[in-house]
């Protein structure tokens, strides 16, 4: 099986005696609450997502992630994992010390064995991962609010929050013990913000031509207005799968974690965090993370080239559409019809049709996947 990232597999959850000690610990130690986001980046860290990361970065990998892509030991890591906080938090903190991290409940998550406290320039950090410092791309202006001092350190998961979805929460650990009881030597995944249509049926399936499994790990956590609800996501693939998939050949598990909409830095994040669950190839698609016209199309395919030695393989895909004299999904290489012939795959359209109570055509979505959407009253993030 692809080794992980780094060659190691993180697990930093204490149980047993370790985990009854940090708890008596934590009623004697400073607490912070954590933001959602913040909640998901901990587990993440510290079950193997983020792997080789322990922890939330430092100045010296913070500085080598913005500038050259790459951590300190020269890892390939393309977006941060920081934990910020106020000034007046910082300065109550001791370097070498630790400190509570808490659910918003209080109730202790992780333990923080502080290793840094640092400033940052939050105008560079926008540029050097969204390649603009415009507050109306979603993650620049989720940057430029950053609180300004950033907290370094390894982290130790006390215990794991509940999750509203566990029937879908799989850990790397997990995801990999899984595909060797399929039997699967190569794997690819399927990142994903949105409900399933027609066309990416099409790249899933084509790329499981090539290889034994397909994993689809829809992305579960903060997304901008417009964006699909969580729920519906899940809902609509779970009847996508049990209807159009062979049962041995596809699995779907949860990615806990915020869209940063950081277009290529953002692919390369994914290709790492997708070999970390164990795969062996990523599906690469058109704007792949992006958002409104910040990146080019095709930027976030680019970008693999500047890193050979990430260890898992971009299958690139690029547009599609249906055509009506082919009758199939065809993309610029098998078709020789004019696009006057061709159905695109448009989000904006789909998803106005369901807003009015249509189902969209069989060429574009699956019926059973549409009702499955229109069954819910707001499937869209307001």
């Amino acid at each position: 099986m692809i080794a992980p990232h780094g060659g190691k597999l993180v697990e930093r959850v204490l149980s047993g005696d370790k985990k009854s000690e940090a708890l008596d610990r934590a009623r004697s130690l400073p607490v912070i609450r954590l933001e959602d986001d913040a909640v998901s980046d901990v587990e993440n860290l510290a079950t193997g997502v983020y792997s080789p990361l322990e922890g939330f970065l430092g100045p010296e990998d913070l500085l080598g992630v913005l500038r050259h892509g790459r951590l300190a030991g020269d890892a390939a890591w393309t977006v941060p994992i920081v934990l910020d906080v106020d000034e007046a938090t910082a300065a109550g903190l001791r370097e070498g010390g630790d400190v509570v991290l808490a659910l918003k409940t209080g109730e202790p998550l992780a333990l923080l064995r502080l290793e840094s406290k640092h400033r940052f320039d939050r105008g560079e950090m926008a540029l050097r991962i969204y390649g603009t410092t415009d507050d109306k791309h979603p993650g620049v202006a989720r940057t430029l609010g950053l609180k300004p001092v950033l907290l370094g350190g390894r982290v130790d998961l006390i215990q794991a929050p509940a999750h509203p979805h566990a029937r879908w929460h799989l850990t790397p650990r997990e995801t990999r013990i899984l595909f060797k009881e399929k039997g699967w030597r190569t794997v690819v995944g399927f990142q994903t913000r949105n409900t399933p249509h027609v066309g990416h049926e099409y790249v899933q399936k084509t790329a499981l031509t090539f290889t034994d499994g397909l994993f689809i790990n829809p992305v579960i956590g903060r997304k901008k207005k417009g964006d699909y609800k969580d729920e519906v996501i899940l809902a609509a693939y779970d009847e996508l799968i049990k209807n159009y998939y062979l049962k041995n050949r596809a699995v779907m598990a949860i990615l806990k974690m915020e869209m940063r909409y950081a277009g290529p830095k953002e692919a390369i994040h994914h290709a790492i965090v997708r070999k970390n669950f164990g795969c062996t190839h990523i599906i690469i698609g058109r704007d792949h993370a992006g958002v409104g016209s910040y990146y080019p199309p095709y930027a976030a395919q680019d970008i693999f080239e500047e890193f050979p030695d990430l260890g898992i393989v971009p299958l690139f895909f690029r547009s599609f559409s249906h055509c009506r004299k082919c009758h199939s999904v065809v993309n610029e290489k098998t078709c020789p019809h004019p696009e006057a012939d061709h159905i695109p795959f448009s989000g904006t359209k789909i998803r106005d049709m369901l807003l009015r109570g249509e189902i969209p055509p069989v060429e574009m979505m699956r019926p059973e996947v549409a009702r499955i959407i229109m069954d819910f009253k707001e499937p869209f993030n307001e």
